[in-house]
Formats: structure tokens, C-alpha cells, sequence
């Protein structure tokens, strides 16, 4: 491989030089995806059509010297699987048609044909890493349990979690065979991207910060276990590295550390000195940016990246990232003085 930087980092073995991708790196915020979005028709479409994923997933690479490509997806595509109808409305972000309520509902919920119901995931995974041709890693990912089981059971996003925290409550069985079906799910989801050329996997748990540390641990955290304990990833050097990312996770680092995934993603309410010394280098780190810096001037930007690359301090296991997603209307010129600056800071002298 051209640059294994990112692979590198993840198994905490030395760099040349921090490697860096950003969360959302093909998105929005780039003429180019929003052109071929336009093609395309719509979301899903892009989404469902190997060709266009491939290539909003390499434009990003195209501009920014990045060390690693993201499969372009949705982590929705799983429940969107299991036949819950994802629709997409402006403005409002995504909706199921048919969200679960109920045991009932629960009970009529498998584990989807991966070879079949999500095929054009798997496929565009071989495309894209074929299309590499070995420039960098690529990631697969798939969203939490916990945070698919929000977007089920509220039928979209969410203010206050209501309908989910009150299954939690009422109906803590029904919400851990639930939370058990989809888990499953994500472990042959993961599994089968890994098989079709993911060379690195990460877990969104977008939803795990609204979390009480006990219902985190009982809900979330559990079925993270899970997936790094059961999901198939090889030994030694050729194992398939797992980060686990989760907004507002900083009260469960330590846990996080011990269920056996490589990395950690943080966001930017945790200091990465304060990560790494409570986790001590069991795991790498991945982070740790707050996304709003990106508005700054190109010159604040250097020195928040210079910041964030001196909290983490010396030493192998760091992949510099965003504490979440870019946002749309970021300025592509921005992104570049971030990513030049991650590399420039960082390079061994």
C-alpha cells in the first residue's frame, strides 16, 4: 500500500506523520458531491448506485491529502434493510415509514440478507477499493445498535429521545431483543464489507451521549461488546482494525478501551491528553477537532490543529479527526489548510 499511515496508527506503530481523515469527508460541503448528488436524483439513489458512491467517495481524495478513504453511505441502510421504508423529506433529515413500537413489531424484525438487501454496499466497497488501487486504507462502518434502534423506534431523528427512553423504561426486554436482532445485523453488515475490501471498520453511536452512564453501559455499551468480541477480523498484522466513535462518551473511555476494538474516537468535550493518560495506550485514539473550527480564519485553524496535536502529545496511536461530522457549509479551502497543517505539524523531524 501507498500509505498505510492510518493502519499504522491504529495498531500504534510509528508514523512519518499523524495521519488524518475527517468524518463526513465526502459530503456537502464540495461542489463536486453536491453535482453528482444533483445526477444522481436523489440521497438514496446516490447511495444505492455503486458508480455514484465510488465517486463521491474518492473526490474528497482527489483534493486533500488525505490517508484514508470512508466508504460513502448512511448508517440508516441497515434498518432500511430490515424493512422499516427509509425516505428522506428536505429539511428534516431521515424518516421509516414504519417504526418499530412494539414487542409485535420487534418480533416480526431478522437479520437481512446481506448478499441481497444490501448488496450495492458490498459492491461499492470492491469498487472503491479497487478504484484505490492501494493510494490508502479504506473504512467500512455501520451505526451503533443503541443509535439504529433510536432512529427506529422514534421513525427519525430526535430532540429528546422519548419513545425509545420510554421502551427503556417500561419495556427494557423488548428494547434488548431489539437492540440483540440489530446487533447481529451490524455483525454480519460489518462482516461482509470487511469480506468485500474494508480494510478498517468504525462503529457510529451517534446517540450514546444521551445516555445515563448506567443505561449507557446496560444499553449501549453492552452490545459494543459485542460487535468487537464476536465481529470476524483476522489475527496478528492482517487483523481488520475496529474504532468504536460515539458522541459524548468521554465519562466511559476506559470501558470503551477494554472491549477489544483498536481505536477509540472521541469528540472535543475531552481533551486527548486527558483520553489517552485514562486509557493508557491500550488503544489508539482517533480525534479530535471541534467541527466549528473550521469556520475560523486559515491561521486559527493551524493553531487549533497544532493545539489538538500537542494534547495528544508524543508517541504513536493518534488519527487526527474531527469530534464529529464536517457540516455542510464549510469552506473546501478550509479543509485543506486543515489537513496540510495535521501533516505539517505532525512529521517527524
Amino acid at each position: 500500500m501507498t500509505n498505510d499511515r492510518y493502519l499504522r496508527a491504529l495498531r500504534r506503530e510509528p508514523v512519518d506523520c499523524t495521519p488524518v481523515w475527517i468524518m463526513r469527508q465526502a459530503g456537502r460541503y464540495l461542489p463536486e458531491y453536491r453535482a453528482t448528488r444533483a445526477r444522481a436524483g436523489s440521497f438514496l439513489a446516490l447511495a444505492k448506485t455503486p458508480e455514484l458512491a465510488c465517486e463521491v467517495t474518492l473526490q474528497p481524495l482527489e483534493r486533500f491529502d488525505l490517508d484514508a478513504a470512508i466508504l460513502f453511505s448512511d448508517i440508516l441502510t441497515v434498518p432500511d434493510a430490515m424493512g422499516l421504508g427509509l425516505y428522506f423529506v428536505d429539511g428534516e433529515g431521515p424518516k421509516f415509514e414504519r417504526p418499530i413500537r412494539s414487542a409485535a413489531d420487534v418480533a416480526k424484525l431478522a437479520v437481512p440478507d446481506i448478499g441481497t438487501e444490501l448488496r450495492y454496499v458490498t459492491d461499492a466497497v470492491s469498487l472503491i477499493r479497487r478504484e484505490l488501487a492501494g493510494r490508502v486504507p479504506l473504512i467500512g462502518f455501520s451505526g451503533s445498535p443503541w443509535t439504529l434502534a433510536c432512529y427506529m423506534v422514534e421513525g427519525g431523528g430526535s430532540d429528546n429521545f422519548v419513545r425509545i427512553k420510554a421502551m427503556m423504561f417500561n419495556e427494557p426486554e423488548t428494547l434488548h431483543r431489539l437492540l440483540e436482532v440489530v446487533t447481529d445485523a451490524v455483525i454480519a453488515y460489518l462482516a461482509a464489507q470487511r469480506e468485500a475490501g474494508a480494510q478498517a471498520l468504525q462503529v457510529f453511536d451517534t446517540w450514546g451521549g444521551v445516555l445515563s452512564p448506567a443505561a449507557y453501559r446496560e444499553f449501549s455499551l453492552r452490545y459494543l461488546e459485542r460487535i468487537a468480541r464476536e465481529l470476524p477480523r483476522g489475527e496478528g498484522a492482517e487483523r481488520t482494525p475496529l474504532v468504536l466513535f460515539g458522541k459524548g462518551n468521554a465519562a466511559h473511555l476506559e470501558a470503551l478501551a477494554d472491549t477489544g476494538a483498536e481505536g477509540i474516537g472521541v469528540d472535543w468535550l475531552v481533551t486527548l491528553e486527558d483520553a489517552r493518560r485514562r486509557i493508557g495506550g491500550k488503544v489508539a485514539l482517533q480525534g479530535n477537532l471541534d467541527p466549528a473550527t473550521l469556520f475560523a480564519s486559515p491561521e486559527r485553524i493551524r493553531d487549533e490543529v497544532r493545539a489538538t496535536l500537542e494534547s495528544y502529545g508524543s508517541g504513536p496511536g493518534h488519527v487526527f479527526n474531527l469530534g464529529h461530522g464536517v457540516t455542510p457549509d464549510v469552506k473546501p479551502e478550509h479543509m485543506k489548510v486543515l489537513v496540510d497543517a495535521v501533516h505539517e505539524f505532525s512529521r517527524v523531524k
